[in-house]
């Protein structure tokens, strides 16, 4: 959070990554990640093609109005004009470089204290841009950070006290890597560090739910790096368990589930580039049917959605996946229906999916689930005349064919030579 200079508090995800003004018209990207639409719009008009916070090729441009975060930026502003006159909220205190030093120091004893000292440097690096980067370069301030996480015993200590020490480290370098990517060795470093990750993992195990979803968060960050970074964070023993677990988070904040099932996606996206990692996520048991049932969810969110459907295109480019995806007939109906429902990314995302199973891995259950859905082929044969990308119409040309729709009459615009596409 950063406060201005009424001391005001102002919740980060109000705020455009951008402009880092708070959103007056919030949309998504295919990504999942939200903007101001002037501030994307602006972006994309000076040629970019790409997500600006995470840097993915963007295979559609276009905007999704993020209504459920709409109404919070009003809510929380007229809440704010209602109590304009009620005393303003104390702004964290000014830390000098020497009281900087010294919360360094009294992290590295790693006793009761050090919990406090953490806090009040992420209170002070959260405030502004500007302190984040004094922050940082103090020098061993970043040293400190990753040596607390990387002296934890074997994680054999997971002690209360351990465990929130961990959480503390993780929220501020969460924190800090988002704000200055020019961290590429110590990231590197970082990922190599089999102690580092394996307290991450305890976090993600036992910590509380912000600070699951700033290690799913960091984890990204990490695997961000170049392709081997993802093989060592996805091989890592109960990494892709907790992320998994992650995305089946369940609470009394609806807001913040949300958060962490998003959060969790996006890792498991990132980490699923590897075919390998790929496998891993296949083999964990359960797993395609946690992302069915996340799928099923009327309650879903958008980016939710775009999520579990971008994951199960990657999983369905290897015959297990494929096979996982088949053998619930469930998953395949909902991928169907998702196709016409959510928006434009979800469903080139679910025609690919569908595409791989019933026409490059002929599936006949999942044909037979599709031919099932109302209307099934008319809806692909509708489907074809959207303004969808040559590849997606490609694929919906194949996809009837397998479902022998012979109306040459409604076919004759379109070419459904046979073509082999692979997505991936």
């Amino acid at each position: 959070m950063v406060r201005n200079e009424m001391f005001i508090t102002i919740p980060n995800y109000f705020k455009c990554p951008i402009s880092l003004d708070v959103m007056k018209s919030p949309v998504s990207l295919c990504t999942g990640v939200t903007y101001d639409r002037s501030s994307i719009q602006k972006w994309l008009d000076n040629g970019n093609n790409t997500c600006p916070a995470t840097m993915q090729v963007l295979h559609s441009q276009d905007f999704i109005p993020n209504h459920t975060l709409t109404r919070l930026i009003r809510t929380w502003s007229d809440s704010i004009q209602d109590h304009s006159s009620s005393t303003p909220v104390s702004a964290p205190p000014l830390l000098s470089h020497r009281q900087i030093q010294n919360l360094i120091k009294n992290i590295e004893k790693r006793d009761e204290n050090c919990v406090g000292c953490l806090r009040n440097l992420y209170d002070f690096s959260q405030d502004s841009a500007e302190n984040c980067k004094f922050l940082v370069n103090i020098d061993g301030f970043l040293d400190v950070l990753v040596g607390v996480l990387s002296n934890n015993g074997d994680v054999v200590d997971d002690s209360d006290l351990e465990i929130r020490i961990m959480e503390e480290t993780i929220i501020i370098l969460d924190l800090v890597l988002k704000e200055d990517n020019d961290y590429s060795e110590l990231i590197r470093s970082m990922v190599r560090n089999q102690d580092l990750l394996s307290s991450v993992t305890l976090v993600l195990r036992k910590g509380n739910l912000e600070s699951k979803i700033k290690s799913a968060s960091l984890l990204e960050i990490l695997a961000f790096q170049e392709p081997e970074s993802k093989l060592l964070i996805g091989e890592k023993d109960g990494i892709l368990f907790e992320l998994l677990r992650l995305i089946t988070t369940e609470g009394s904040d609806s807001s913040s589930s949300s958060i962490a099932i998003e959060t969790g996606l996006s890792c498991l996206i990132s980490l699923s580039i590897s075919r390998r990692i790929r496998l891993r996520i296949i083999r964990n048991k359960g797993s395609v049917q946690k992302l069915g049932t996340l799928l099923m969810n009327s309650e879903s969110r958008v980016a939710v959605i775009e999520k579990v459907l971008k994951l199960l295109e990657m999983i369905s480019a290897v015959t297990e996946g494929r096979t996982a995806i088949c053998d619930d007939p469930f998953i395949v109906k909902s991928i169907f229906q998702k196709m016409f429902k959510v928006s434009n990314a979800a469903t080139d995302h679910a025609v690919v999916i569908l595409w791989s199973v019933c026409y490059l891995y002929r599936d006949s259950k999942a044909q037979e689930s599709v031919m099932k859905s109302i209307n099934g082929p008319s809806k692909i044969l509708l489907l074809m005349q959207t303004n969808c990308s040559a590849s997606i119409r490609q694929m919906c040309g194949d996809l009837l064919k397998i479902f022998r729709v012979s109306s040459k009459s409604c076919l004759s615009s379109y070419d459904t030579k046979t073509t082999h596409i692979i997505p991936f």
